[in-house]
């Protein structure tokens, strides 16, 4: 069988046109090297008038700059499951606490502080249910989120807990 070297020119063509499509549509290396990694997010340019502790429902999967991480022996993670984080910073003062979640798929991490005693502080970890019908992908993400306190946390231990999706 032979084969026109008209159509040979004419698939040649479409197989470059198509390559050089998506590499403009995937962008230039020089307009990517200031993006963010994937899964990342940065932090606000400085002079930003936007505080630097996650807001509530606003997940972000680096802590914020200048939060103190509260000491392991302080924390107690053992109500969570064995690969969820246990990781607890300290911001604001001590009035914010800044908790590593775990959300995946549609989900968004949840965090409140449901018991707070001269000894301790309690800190309910949950997630959001997906919507019924709705597609979701199966991922697994670790942001941090903000758990106001109504006091400075001091020297009282983070007790984690897990609940079912709300």
């Amino acid at each position: 069988m032979r084969y026109s070297t008209k159509l040979i020119g004419t698939t040649r063509l479409a197989g470059a046109a198509l390559v050089l499509t998506m590499a403009a549509a995937c962008g230039s290396p020089t307009s990517m090297a200031n993006a963010p990694a994937s899964g990342t997010e940065t932090a606000p340019p400085s002079g930003s008038a936007s505080p630097s502790v996650p807001s509530p429902g606003k997940p972000q999967f680096n802590p914020p700059q200048g939060a103190a991480r509260v000491p392991d022996n302080r924390v107690d993670g053992a109500a969570l499951p064995k690969t969820f984080p246990k990781e607890v910073y300290s911001d604001s003062g001590g009035k914010v606490l800044v908790v590593r979640a775990e959300e995946g798929g549609c989900g968004h991490a949840l965090g409140a502080a449901v018991e707070q005693t001269a000894q301790r502080v309690v800190v309910d970890l949950s997630e959001t249910k997906a919507q019924t019908g709705q597609m979701c992908t199966m991922d697994l993400r670790h942001p941090v989120i903000s758990v106001p306190l109504g006091a400075p946390l001091g020297e009282r231990t983070v007790v984690l807990k897990q609940s079912p999706p709300r």
